[in-house]
């Protein structure tokens, strides 16, 4: 006779995703939102907006002078940590800055999103940050080539950046273009993520977008290369010295890690 205590009991007659049905919904996370000082209770309406999500033009940005903290996108699922006058480069926050030029009171602003922000809620945090209380001219989204999604070979010695654009950028000529000096993202490489979200969101609302995608992910030459891109096309007319030292002196965060594959196969 069977033990029906020790023996394993018969396959359910139910699929695993039906048993779901037996269990209560999560509930919705809240919508993202934006918070700013008292100083700018009112659309903003920048010539340019910067959305910093790679770690080297977060250092970048992080280290420049010359910015004023005036806001910032609030996650509700991310726990608020560091100070809020004085921001650290670890801290889980989305900060946003506005950056002396000239006489143009908040004409370039940058966002430093220093939080994971995942796949479904990529498109919440996009709506926030263009074509609601921030209404750019022009958005510059400065990320990453993640090495699954790029279709080709990828060297950990070899720094370079690519962009992608909308369509009322690049209709422009090539004189007006946010990045002038830079290739096109190859046919059939893929990009995600709140990168992908953020230019999307600049395409239905017909603004100049340019996305810009840099290798590897953590290395003081990207580093290098982000700064003259941002000299030479983006913002010629700032200082763009670092108060946090030489670029080859950089935190090991940012050095060649041997944890990442030197060279890829993949193709997407």
């Amino acid at each position: 006779m069977e033990d029906v205590i020790t023996e394993i009991p018969p396959p359910s007659r139910f699929f695993e995703e039906d048993l779901n049905n037996f269990t209560s919904p999560s509930p919705p996370l809240p919508s993202p939102f934006l918070s700013f000082s008292e100083s700018h209770q009112q659309p903003l309406r920048p010539s340019l907006l910067v959305i910093a999500l790679s770690s080297p033009s977060l250092y970048l940005f992080h280290n420049f002078p010359s910015k004023t903290l005036i806001g910032s996108l609030v996650l509700p699922e991310i726990p608020f940590s560091g100070n809020s006058v004085e921001p650290s480069l670890t801290d889980n926050s989305c900060n946003i800055y506005a950056l002396c030029d000239g006489d143009r009171r908040d004409s370039t602003l940058v966002v430093s999103v220093q939080c994971p922000v995942s796949a479904e809620r990529s498109h919440s945090v996009a709506k926030q940050l263009i074509g609601g209380w921030i209404v750019p001219e022009r958005v510059l989204v400065l990320d990453s080539v993640r090495i699954q999604n790029y279709r080709g070979r990828l060297s950990s010695d070899e720094a370079f950046a690519l962009k992608l654009e909308t369509s009322a950028e690049r209709k422009r000529e090539i004189g007006g273009k946010l990045l002038k000096g830079l290739e096109y993202y190859p046919s059939g490489s893929v990009v995600d993520g709140l990168g992908a979200a953020l230019l999307a969101r600049s395409q239905m609302l017909n603004i100049r977008g340019s996305l810009c995608v840099s290798w590897p992910e953590f290395d003081a030459s990207v580093v290098s290369l982000i700064k003259g891109l941002l000299q030479s096309d983006v913002l010629p007319g700032l200082e763009l010295s670092l108060s946090g030292g030489k670029i080859d002196q950089l935190p090991l965060k940012f050095g060649r890690s041997k944890d990442h594959l030197i060279e890829s196969e993949l193709y997407t």
